[in-house]
């Protein structure tokens, strides 16, 4: 591997009308690009099609994190005569990570005027905040005041944290959630596994597929664009994840069994290369990843993935060039803007065999 890994490496032109901004009715049907990562083979089918590619023994490992609707809009309040509020200017606030109690660390607009012990209500006052920390990165940490359970407020009040290339708001807001979604805590959603359906993951079990889950919460960080040219010096976002023991076993002995290991998603894939060892044996546990993972890089339990199509000069596209090598990924990317495939996280898919 050369010294310097340049950000200009993985550019590429993409058409702006490609890029997705409404899921399609029906999950499966979307497009599926097969890749052939020796070859660079390219062959073009439908996502349900997948079942095609997946041998029975094999591992399909998903990340069950579910998408917290974290964008609260409210008011900055200032306390009067003791009994009535004073309301000021419009807030937002974005909650990225929950820390001890009902603190979150958050981002918020507008940062300059929400410094420490600014206070916020959202909702009428169903629920209230307060700045207690800034962080040197910009962040916030928030505390939170309310009566009942903070899920249920959340559900009510807050809005999906949609990716910056949504221009508008989500009718179903489900459609930003996987059909296994099942642990509080990202900030965006694992995306490609947007294209399953619990149908299509019945097929896939009945046909001899082994199903381990494991979690990643997703950060924003994962939209943060590589400023650095030199990709070596970008600093890479902290994300928490949890692997069972049981889900662990699952995915071990499937590899000893000969079966293939197959991640759904970036997300997973930094998952398992976190808790892998050298052996490529899945170790149980939780913490934080901060795994950069570009081409180079030995891939110790992955055999094949299925994602999106990521954004030009993105740590996703240089994850998926790690896997498949950059020629052949920056060539099966050509070939799906010439086929008007559907980009980003509501677009369509890409296995890599």
């Amino acid at each position: 591997m050369a010294e310097i890994l340049r950000k200009s490496d993985f550019y590429f032109d993409l058409p702006e009308e490609l890029i997705a901004q409404d899921p399609l009715e029906d999950r499966s049907s979307s497009r599926l690009l097969v890749l052939d990562k020796i070859t660079g083979e390219v062959q073009h089918k439908v996502f349900s099609d997948i079942t095609e590619y997946l041998r029975p023994g094999d591992c399909l490992v998903i990340n069950d994190t579910k998408v917290i609707p974290a964008r609260l809009l409210g008011v900055k309040t200032g306390e009067t005569d003791g009994s009535s509020r004073q309301y000021g200017a419009h807030v937002e606030v974005l909650l990225l990570k929950r820390h001890e109690g009902d603190v979150w660390e958050a981002i918020v607009k507008p940062g300059k005027k929400l410094r420490t012990g600014a206070k916020l209500t959202f909702g009428d006052g169903l629920l209230d905040a307060e700045i207690v920390d800034c962080l040197p990165d910009g962040n916030r940490m928030v505390k939170f005041l309310y009566k009942g359970i903070f899920e249920e407020i959340l559900d009510k009040l807050g809005q999906m944290p949609l990716p910056p290339y949504i221009t508008h708001e989500l009718k179903d807001k489900n459609r930003y959630q996987t059909v296994y979604a099942k642990n509080d805590g990202s900030a965006a959603a694992p995306t490609a596994g947007l294209h399953f359906t619990e149908a299509l993951l019945k097929k896939l079990e009945d046909n001899g597929v082994i199903i381990a889950r494991v979690t990643l919460h997703v950060g924003l960080g994962t939209f943060r664009p590589v400023k650095e040219e030199n990709v070596l010096d970008h600093l890479m976002h902290t994300e928490s994840y949890q692997v069972l023991e049981a889900e662990a076993k699952k995915i071990n002995d499937a590899k000893a069994a000969g079966g293939r290991l197959i991640c759904v998603g970036t997300t997973s894939t930094r998952t398992i290369e976190t808790v892998a060892d050298e052996n490529g044996v899945i170790r149980p546990g939780s913490g934080d990843t901060q795994i950069f993972i570009y081409p180079g890089y030995k891939f110790k339990a992955l055999d094949c993935l299925i994602t999106n199509f990521h954004l030009p000069e993105s740590t996703l596209i240089m994850l998926v060039s790690a896997l498949a090598g950059r020629e052949h990924v920056l060539a099966a990317y050509e070939e799906a803007i010439r086929e008007r495939y559907r980009f980003f996280s509501f677009g369509d898919a890409m296995f890599i065999k």
